[in-house]
């Protein structure tokens, strides 16, 4: 159980980390775009930028659910 939640924190920093990168990157980009999500859109973000959060989505589940399978050793 230990050796979860070691994983998990470890894999939560390096996203955090991977995102904080993104947001001080996403500072000085010029092109703008929105997305639209049914009757409604986002404020307009760079490209790069909504790229960037698909992969710390990805690592974030991709991670925590590696973590949730690792198989339980009996003693």
């Amino acid at each position: 159980m230990i050796l979860r939640i070691k994983l998990l924190a470890i894999s939560l920093a390096s996203a955090l980390a991977l995102l904080l990168m993104l947001c001080l990157g996403a500072q000085n980009l010029n092109t703008r775009h929105t997305l639209k999500l049914g009757s409604t859109t986002t404020a307009p973000l760079p490209a790069g930028f909504l790229v960037g959060i698909s992969i710390v989505l990805g690592v974030i589940s991709g991670s925590s659910t590696a973590t949730a399978l690792l198989p339980t050793r009996r003693s």
